[in-house]
């Protein structure tokens, strides 16, 4: 779930690809907990805030009809995280503990029907999940995280009609990684078939440059604004390797990896794009820091 917006060298990242379409969370858990993998911890506040400032569709209060659609969802874990009154380091422990290596995945899957129904927030809204990896969509699908789930690739086939009707009254459109496999042909299709214009936000590997993606935002009527009081902590470095290129990487985009990069983590900015009168109204900074 790495999220650089320009491609790197295949061998440049170590690529965990073996987590992402399992039957179910636990390898992904085991595999990037030892390098404490960490964005949809700080993406849980922020997208939480975000919803909050949204103002309100017509006629529309109850929190229920918001949807949301996480792009490159994976297991459901923004979902989980949005909806439901858990931490990342509840969902690492629900998922790498003895008792979870014990069970099937049939049996994992019962467990977690109840296991997210008992810390369901009250303020849930409705998560629409969009990934490339079929097994991932099912079983958040199967364990109740998404409304509904897609498993497409929009980088090489167009939507599908469902997903595009799923998705036309999408409020917050949200990506915590794999912004590196993305371009504006998933943005675009999206963003068209849209009833209204949405919020997008996403956290992206500071390897990388995001302006494709943000001309395409700005086209559909969105314009796109840069975090930059901070940055957020992605994962620990694997190796030497991927620490000099993520280096080398980060200053080739712009940045500067003194004290991130160089201190041995992956660290991600922050993108939010909003029409530009509702950017006016409320600074970014002050949305995300009260």
């Amino acid at each position: 779930m790495s999220s650089a917006s320009s491609a790197q060298p295949a061998d440049a990242m170590t690529p965990f690809d073996d987590t992402y379409d399992q039957p179910d969370p636990r390898a992904f858990f085991r595999g990037l907990g030892p390098w404490g993998y960490q964005t949809p911890h700080h993406a849980q506040s922020v997208f939480r805030r975000l919803l909050s400032a949204l103002a309100p569709r017509p006629g529309g209060t109850d929190p229920s009809a918001t949807t949301v659609l996480d792009l490159c969802c994976s297991y459901g874990i923004n979902a989980a995280l949005l909806n439901h009154h858990l931490t990342l380091s509840d969902l690492y422990t629900h998922y790498t503990s003895e008792e979870a290596a014990a069970l099937t995945t049939a049996e994992l899957v019962e467990r977690d029907r109840e296991f997210y129904p008992a810390h369901r927030r009250p303020d849930a809204v409705r998560v629409l999940g969009l990934d490339a990896a079929p097994s991932a969509i099912a079983y958040a699908r199967a364990v109740g995280l998404l409304d509904d789930g897609f498993a497409e690739n929009l980088e090489t086939a167009p939507p599908s009609p469902a997903l595009l009707r799923a998705a036309r009254d999408v409020r917050l459109i949200t990506v915590t990684g794999g912004v590196s496999f993305l371009s504006p042909r998933t943005f675009g299709p999206l963003l068209a078939g849209a009833d209204a214009p949405a919020w997008v936000a996403a956290f992206v590997l500071r390897t990388g440059s995001y302006r494709p993606i943000a001309d395409c935002l700005d086209a559909h009527g969105l314009t796109t604004e840069k975090h930059t009081a901070q940055t957020y902590p992605q994962r620990r470095f694997t190796g030497e390797q991927e620490q000099r290129y993520a280096v080398a990487a980060t200053l080739a985009a712009g940045e500067d990896p003194q004290g991130k990069e160089t201190e041995g983590s992956f660290h991600t900015a922050l993108y939010v794009s909003r029409p530009a009168a509702e950017a006016e109204r409320s600074p970014l900074g002050a949305l995300l820091h009260p």
